[in-house]
């Protein structure tokens, strides 16, 4: 570890002993500790003596979580293997930007920004409500369906009126998140959706029919009202989702060569028109789009699949691409690459709050090469090392 990482690492533990430490740096300490504690041949003459204090301060407070939502942490046992290890050295990132102010890189950070909740809805009579613009209360009433954004951001779809049931099945709606977008929309029937941006949900403002059914593009997580008289179905390309009441995320953008559908509780049905599976919390479904036969299940770490609707973004095994389409949809940025690009995995966990300049740096570690000119990056690896 560089001598700069250590200076760092020991003010991050200092602030830490006096409880003054920020959520990023406790996170940073407890991920160190939780990493070598496991991987014991990580530990070296170097980093032992760092390790040594951290372990005997960490060891009486490690199973106290900081207050907000819960994201099971990775099993690091085989970071050894990783191509690079992005939180042990992330810290150092935090405490540069003084000293990098003329740094292109860090520069364009007062123009990109992390994204937030941004959305557009579209009536069914083709009127457009940019909600991040709109008021708080109700921004529209269809058929007896009034529509409000509550005052955390949500948009709230409630049956005030049943002389319009009628028209309202009939009538249809459709969220849209930009890149840099999200949104949290909670339909008639109680049913909680989360989308990621890029995305977007065609929806009836009422369920009457025998099935519950919308239709989803990109990504969005369900927490689906329990009804076991109509089973609600998403629908996405080749595939449909089918349950009575469950939690489960849906990713379906049309960039990525398969459909994935993650469980967390209840059961769920997947299908094309020739072939379905049933799948049970902690399971995966994934769906091959070339090849409607192709759907597998497997065992996947929940936590990882459903990282984004906690703030996070979380990588186990992932490739450069993989992991920069995920950058490119949060912070609205074109990704251009330039050369061969290798195909190491990246394996942990960002803040999706971060600047964008904090995440490339990270990437940067790995000996990739980023080239920034307005909302377009350029990557490539540094010639100085080959890929592998």
């Amino acid at each position: 570890m560089k001598s700069a990482y250590k200076n760092y690492f020991r003010d991050i533990l200092a602030k830490y002993r006096q409880h003054k430490s920020s959520l990023e740096e406790t996170k940073f300490l407890e991920t160190y500790y939780d990493m070598f504690e496991v991987n014991e041949d990580l530990i070296n003459s170097e980093n032992e003596p760092l390790f040594s204090e951290l372990k005997e301060d960490i060891k009486a407070k490690i199973d106290q979580q900081i207050a907000g939502p819960k994201v099971k942490k990775l099993n690091y046992g085989w970071l050894k293997y990783a191509a690079a290890v992005l939180l042990l050295v992330s810290v150092s990132i935090y405490f540069f930007s003084d000293q990098q102010k003329s740094d292109p890189i860090t520069q364009m950070d007062a123009a990109i920004s992390p994204g937030g909740n941004n959305a557009i809805l579209t009536l069914a009579n083709g009127k457009k409500i940019a909600l991040n613009d709109a008021a708080k209360g109700e921004i529209s009433n269809q058929s007896g369906i009034s529509v409000s954004k509550s005052k955390d951001g949500e948009l709230i779809y409630t049956v005030v009126s049943r002389e319009g049931d009628e028209l309202s099945e009939n009538t249809h709606n459709t969220i849209s998140t930009p890149n840099g977008g999200q949104y949290t929309i909670i339909l008639s029937d109680g049913t909680k959706v989360m989308l990621n941006s890029a995305s977007s949900m065609t929806f009836p403002t009422s369920f009457k029919a025998a099935d519950r059914r919308v239709e989803l593009n990109g990504e969005a997580y369900f927490e689906v009202a329990k009804d076991k008289n109509k089973r609600f179905r998403v629908i996405s390309g080749l595939q449909t989702v089918e349950v009575l009441g469950t939690h489960f995320n849906v990713n379906a953008y049309g960039d990525e060569k398969i459909i994935k559908t993650t469980l967390l509780e209840g059961a769920v049905k997947v299908f094309t028109a020739k072939k379905s599976v049933l799948i049970e919390p902690g399971e995966q479904a994934v769906l091959d789009k070339v090849d409607e036969n192709s759907i597998a299940k497997h065992l996947v770490n929940i936590n990882k699949e459903t990282s984004w609707i906690n703030g996070i973004f979380s990588f186990e095994g992932d490739d450069l691409k993989s992991v920069m389409r995920q950058v490119a949809r949060w912070y609205d940025v074109n990704v251009i690459y330039v050369g061969p690009i290798s195909e190491e995995k990246y394996f942990g966990e960002i803040s999706r709050n971060s600047k964008l300049s904090e995440v490339i740096k990270i990437l940067e570690l790995n000996n990739v090469k980023f080239e920034v000119a307005g909302k377009t990056i350029k990557v490539s690896y540094d010639q100085r090392t080959p890929p592998q």
